[in-house]
């Protein structure tokens, strides 16, 4: 999964997905052009973005006049790290794996790393969509002048 960095990928998605969140459960679906107006997001990679989302299973498209995207699943089912993974490839071919001729040193230190990232893919994991649209809600009360 590579080091666990907010690349501006992963950051349209989710943005992108809490615009879906938002208007989940109604049936109606957001164009990418909707979205775009609602987040700052380049059109040119919102498509990109939302077709790899599709293809994984976490948002699905409607075609015709009243078409456009829908979360395929609740926002409490998808997982910050699903998110992340399909953006950015699942991780263990990335993942240094410690060579024979590795220092004692080196394998400390490769080791630790290691952990670190597994700590930080468990945090991706136990956070949703639904807690991300929680905290954006929290946000909205508290600073309400932010959002005008």
């Amino acid at each position: 999964m590579g080091n666990v960095e907010l690349s501006s990928r992963v950051e349209y998605a989710l943005l992108a997905l809490l615009e879906l969140a938002s208007r989940h459960p109604k049936e109606s679906p957001l164009t990418v052009n909707e979205i775009t107006a609602f987040q700052e997001i380049p059109e040119r990679y919102l498509d990109q973005i939302l077709a790899v989302l599709r293809r994984a299973g976490i948002v699905q498209s409607l075609r015709g006049a009243k078409g456009g995207y829908l979360l395929a699943k609740e926002p409490w089912q998808i997982t910050l790290l699903e998110v992340f993974s399909t953006l950015e490839g699942s991780g263990s071919d990335q993942t240094q794996k410690v060579s024979e001729s590795a220092t004692i040193e080196k394998t400390a230190v490769l080791e630790i790393w290691q952990e670190a990232q597994q700590a930080s893919w468990g945090v991706l994991e136990k956070y949703t969509l639904q807690d991300l649209c929680e905290q954006r809600d929290v946000r909205k009360q508290a600073n309400p002048m932010y959002y005008i």
